[in-house]
C-alpha cells in the first residue's frame, strides 16, 4: 500500500508540474508550439500510465487479501460433522462436486442424480451458488458500468416497476374553501431478459489435466467476454434484441447540454451540463466518458483559473472532474459531429436486471476433430434507464 500511496503523490506532483509548464508556455493566444505540445503531451502520457499503474497494483492488493484467506474451516466440536450440510440446492457440496465432474466429464448415475435440481430448460446446467458469486464478482470487475449501476436478480417473466411521471401539488385555499385534487401520477417500466452467450475452447489433453484451474479460466473468460458486450449494450444498445443504452435517442438519457462545437469541448458548456442535472442527483452523480474526452478536457480551466480534472491522490478514490468522480469505458462515443461524448448523473437510476442462473453445458461432439471440448456459457439480462432525468448527457454539435 505504501508502493501505492507513493506513487499518487508522485503522480499527484507530476501533474502540477504538466499544468505549469502548459501555463508558462501558452502563447498570446492561447497555444502551444508544435515543440512544447510534444513535450505537453509526454507528461500527460506518464501522468495516464501512472494512474493505469496504480489500478494494476490496487487490483493486485486487492488479489493477495482474497487469496490470503485461509483455505478450510478449524474443525470444532464434532469432526464427523459435514461443515456444509446446512447447505442445500445449488450450494450444496455435492452439486458443486458434480457439476465441476460434468465438466470434466467425469460422469456417473451418481452424478446425473446430483445435479437434477440445476438442469436448464436448454440441456445445460445452473452453475453452483458459489462460482455464480465469483462470476457476478467478475463480471463487476471487467464491466464499470455494474460498478454504478442498480443490480438486481429476477427469477422469471418480466418485472414491472412503478415510477412516478408526475407529482401532486399542494395549493393555497381560502378559509373554508375545498381543496383541490392533486393526485400523483404512475407509469410502468418493464424489465425483461436478453439472452447474451459465448463459446470458450479447452483442448482434451488441458482439461484431463488436474493441474489446470477450470473454473478460475472460465470464470475469467466469462466476465471478460460476457462483460465487454454487456457494458457495450449499457451504454449504446438500442434495446431491440439487447439492453437499452442510456446514450439511446430512445429510453435513454435526457441531453442536458449541446456543444457549441463539434469537435472540441469548453470549460463553459461542461458547467452546463454539470447544472443541468438537478441537486440530488448531482450529489451522486458520476462523469462517464472515453479516454480521449479525458484527454481534451484535461486542459480546461473554470472561472477561477484551476483546472476541471484533478487526479486522485487518495487509495481507492477515483479521479475527479469538478469534484465529481469520472470513469471511461471504450463504449461511450468519441468527440464527432452530432456525438453524444458524455453522460453525468446518478446512475444508480439505470437497473441491471440479472436473470437468475447463469448456465454451463459441456459441447463433446463440435470440436472432437481438432481435439478440444466446448462449453457454452449463457446469461439472460437486461438493463434500462428508469429515471431519465437523473442521468444527462452532452451532445456535440450537429
Amino acid at each position: 500500500m505504501n508502493k501505492i500511496l507513493e506513487l499518487r503523490e508522485k503522480r499527484a506532483k507530476l501533474w502540477d508540474s504538466t499544468k505549469a509548464f502548459l501555463d508558462s508556455r501558452r502563447n498570446e493566444s492561447g497555444l502551444l508550439t508544435a515543440e512544447d505540445t510534444a513535450t505537453y503531451e509526454r507528461m500527460e502520457a506518464d501522468v495516464v500510465n501512472m494512474g493505469k499503474e496504480i489500478e494494476r497494483l490496487e487490483r493486485q492488493a486487492s488479489l493477495d487479501l482474497e487469496l490470503s484467506k485461509p483455505v478450510n474451516t478449524a474443525i470444532k466440536n464434532n469432526p464427523n460433522r459435514d461443515l456444509d450440510d446446512s447447505k442445500k440446492g445449488r450450494a450444496s457440496n455435492e452439486y458443486n462436486r458434480a457439476f465441476w465432474k460434468t465438466m470434466r466429464n467425469k460422469n456417473s448415475y451418481d452424478v446425473q442424480n446430483a445435479l437434477q435440481i440445476g438442469t436448464d430448460s436448454e440441456g445445460g446446467y445452473l452453475v453452483p451458488d458459489e462460482f455464480e458469486r465469483t462470476l457476478i464478482e467478475a463480471l463487476q470487475e471487467e464491466n464499470i458500468f455494474r460498478q454504478l449501476a442498480k443490480v438486481i436478480t429476477t427469477s422469471s417473466g418480466d418485472r414491472k416497476i412503478p415510477v412516478v411521471a408526475t407529482k401532486g401539488t399542494a395549493s393555497w385555499v381560502d378559509e373554508e374553501g375545498q381543496i383541490p385534487e392533486s393526485d400523483d401520477a404512475f407509469s410502468q417500466i418493464s424489465i425483461g431478459a436478453y439472452k447474451v452467450a459465448t463459446m470458450i475452447k479447452v483442448s482434451e489433453e488441458l482439461l484431463n489435466d488436474n493441474v489446470f484451474n477450470l473454473e478460475a479460466y472460465i470464470a475469467r473468460e466469462f466476465a471478460r467476454r460476457i462483460g465487454a458486450k454487456e457494458e457495450e449494450a449499457f451504454f449504446i444498445g438500442d434495446g431491440i434484441g439487447k439492453p437499452t443504452g442510456i446514450f439511446n435517442a430512445t429510453g435513454g438519457a435526457e441531453i442536458g447540454v449541446t456543444g457549441a462545437s463539434a469537435t472540441s469541448i469548453s470549460a463553459d458548456s461542461l458547467l452546463d451540463l454539470f447544472y443541468s442535472l438537478k441537486s440530488p442527483y448531482r450529489k451522486k452523480g458520476v462523469f462517464v466518458m472515453n479516454d480521449a474526452t479525458i484527454k481534451a478536457i484535461r486542459k480546461l480551466k473554470d472561472g477561477q483559473g484551476q483546472y476541471l480534472w484533478q487526479p486522485s491522490i487518495a487509495a481507492g478514490q477515483p479521479d475527479t472532474i469538478l469534484n465529481r468522480p469520472v470513469k471511461t469505458s471504450a463504449y461511450v462515443p468519441t468527440i464527432a459531429a452530432g456525438a453524444k461524448t458524455i453522460a453525468f448523473g446518478d446512475f444508480n437510476y439505470y437497473w441491471v436486471a440479472d436473470r437468475q442462473g447463469r448456465s454451463f453445458q459441456r459441447l463433446n461432439e463440435l470440436y472432437a476433430a481438432t481435439g478440444q471440448v466446448g462449453f457454452k456459457g449463457t446469461q439472460r439480462v437486461d438493463g434500462k434507464l428508469i429515471l431519465p432525468e437523473a442521468i444527462k448527457v452532452y451532445q456535440q454539435k450537429a
